[in-house]
């Protein structure tokens, strides 16, 4: 099995069940769309919703990931910073009980980031997100130790506004011999970053992910036509295309794999965890067409909930599966 390590924003998600729509309003939040705050404005909310019920967890794209990754068996580690605070040594403790290995840098200026999910009743998520420490990763601080006897290096889109930290963490992976794969993140950060991501996909990246937009942002091309634009950039080529299921392509190989059939309720991690459920299936050595599979099951599990964590159930609903048409 190979080894794999991520690097990304370390955020802790914030789950909030709120009784009404009176925060969104107050704090200037539209509805269902996600928010970045200062940290004055994002204490002005945490405080607005303290005593209300809450859940935390270990977030952020790569992140959630990693974690999927940890929870599937696969030696995983994390790489990212976080405040010298309690959020921080949540952070750490819920990526070990996952059973990755998480290198953790300590700011001394920022708390850890937060991403404050406000859940109204109609179960609408609404991001009030401050980035805190994530942000202040630097180049500088990613030892080659960290990437010795690992195999794959994961990077999540975000990171391209620190391009030296995104080259730095390349350089090294590929030093290692390793294979890196990037998820383009978002559209908009596709369409302001283009020059940025260009430059790492060319010199650097083996597999992309992109949903359709994003591959439209990356390429302005369409789906299946993006597909084979960025599958001449790099080893393997990911689109997904929601509830019709992903594009795979690896040289002249094209997979189409099906979305599992489930009840959306909140589609919140479910690009992350198809790459989770892919790198997976790719670090065990499995076809193209059983790695899309099983990113399509945990895709499909995790949007059976609300947020980017499942319960125990969902997650022995997904492996049960797995196993099924692993052993196919």
């Amino acid at each position: 099995m190979k080894k794999i390590i991520g690097i990304g924003n370390a955020l802790v998600d914030v789950m909030t069940i709120v009784p009404d729509e009176t925060c969104l309003t107050r704090f200037g939040l539209p509805k269902g769309t996600m928010t970045m705050v200062d940290a004055t404005r994002s204490g002005e909310i945490k405080q607005a919703i303290n005593g209300l019920k809450r859940t935390l967890a270990s977030g952020g794209s790569s992140g959630n990931t990693m974690y999927g990754l940890g929870v599937m068996g696969v030696h995983s580690s994390f790489i990212g910073k976080v405040g010298r605070d309690e959020l921080g040594i949540f952070y750490e403790k819920d990526m070990v009980e996952a059973g990755v290995t998480p290198v953790l840098m300590r700011s001394k200026l920022s708390p850890t980031g937060t991403a404050v999910a406000l859940v109204t009743p109609d179960s609408e998520r609404t991001f009030a997100t401050h980035l805190g420490a994530a942000t202040e990763l630097m180049a500088e601080e990613l030892l080659a130790e960290y990437f010795k006897n690992y195999n794959i290096l994961y990077l999540e889109g975000y990171l391209i506004f620190n391009l030296p930290l995104v080259e730095q963490a390349c350089r090294l992976a590929k030093k290692n011999d390793m294979c890196v794969a990037l998820d383009l993140a978002s559209f908009n950060v596709v369409n302001d970053m283009r020059p940025a991501f260009d430059k790492i996909v060319n010199e650097y990246v083996d597999i992309i992910f992109a949903n359709a937009e994003e591959a439209r942002a990356f390429t302005g091309l369409g789906p299946v036509e993006a597909l084979d634009e960025m599958s001449k950039r790099c080893e393997i080529a990911v689109v997904k295309t929601g509830a019709d299921g992903s594009w795979i392509k690896r040289g002249d190989e094209v997979v189409k794999v099906e979305a599992l059939k489930v009840n959306a309720i909140d589609t919140t991690g479910a690009g992350d965890l198809y790459a989770a459920g892919f790198l997976y299936g790719f670090s065990n050595g499995f076809g193209l067409d059983k790695c899309g599979l099983f990113g399509s099951i945990l895709a499909g599990k995790v949007i059976e909930v609300i947020g980017a964590r499942m319960p125990d159930e969902k997650w022995a609903e997904a492996k049960k599966l797995i196993r099924e048409i692993a052993a196919e």
